[in-house]
C-alpha cells in the first residue's frame, strides 16, 4: 500500500500488476527472478529492479525531490525521516507479521494464541509511542507541517492493525492523524483501487 501510496501522490504514470497471492503468485520462478526474497512489492523500471517498501518509497521520493516527500540531503528533518521509516519497518510492521503470521514463528501450532496475545501488547507498545510523539509534536504529520513517506507507511501500518483489542483508533493523536491522512487524495485513490473502506476513520 505505501509504495503505491507514493506513486499517486508523486503523480506519475505507472503500471499496477497484482500478485496472486493466495496462490502463491510471490514464490511463482517469474517472479522470485525479480524480487528472490519472494515478497511484495516489486518495482521495476526497465532492468531497474528493487524490493523491499521502505526501500522503495525512499528512493520513489528521491527521484522526484520537487514534489517533497523527503526533505533534502542537509535538511534536519532528513534523519528523521531514516529514523521513523527504520522503526517502521523493523519494529511495527515486523510485530504485526508475527501477529497476523503466528504459526511461522512456533513448531506448536498451540503455541499461536500465547503469540499473539503477547504481539497485541508489542504492537501497543508501538502505538503509544507513535501516540505520545504526535502529541509532543503538536504537528499535522509525522515529522512536522508536511506530509512524507513516513506518513504514507505509517497509515498502511495503522490499518492493518484497526483489528486489534485497542486499535489505533482507540489512541487520540493517533485517531486525529488518522482522520486527516484518509482525506489525502492519494490514500483515497489507493483504497479505492485496493477496495478499502476509510468509513471508520472518517
Amino acid at each position: 500500500m505505501a509504495p503505491h501510496m507514493i506513486l499517486e501522490a508523486l503523480q506519475v504514470d505507472y503500471r499496477l500488476i497484482k500478485v496472486d497471492k493466495e496462490n502463491q503468485g510471490q514464490k511463482s520462478a517469474e517472479y522470485l527472478a525479480l524480487n528472490p526474497a519472494g515478497r511484495i512489492p516489486t518495482l521495476v523500471k526497465g532492468d531497474f529492479v528493487l524490493f523491499e517498501s521502505a526501500a522503495i518509497c525512499l528512493h520513489l521520493a528521491d527521484m522526484h525531490p520537487s514534489v517533497q516527500l523527503i526533505p533534502p540531503v542537509g535538511d534536519a528533518n532528513r534523519p528523521l525521516v531514516y529514523q521513523w521509516l527504520m522503526y517502521l519497518t523493523n519494529t511495527l510492521q515486523a510485530e504485526l507479521m508475527v501477529y497476523f503470521y503466528p504459526e511461522k514463528h512456533c513448531t506448536n501450532a498451540k503455541n499461536s494464541a500465547e503469540i499473539i496475545h503477547a504481539q497485541q501488547g508489542l504492537i501497543e507498545q508501538s502505538l503509544s509511542l507513535l501516540n505520545t510523539q504526535l502529541e509532543k509534536s503538536e504537528q499535522p504529520y509525522l515529522l512536522g507541517d508536511k506530509i512524507t513517506i513516513c506518513d504514507y507507511f505509517l497509515f498502511m501500518l495503522l490499518i492493518w492493525a484497526d483489528e486489534l483489542k485497542n486499535p489505533p483508533l482507540s489512541f487520540p493523536h493517533l485517531a486525529c492523524y488518522l482522520k486527516r491522512l484518509v482525506k489525502q487524495p492519494a490514500v483515497i485513490t489507493v483504497c479505492k483501487k485496493e477496495n478499502l473502506s476509510l468509513a471508520d476513520y472518517q
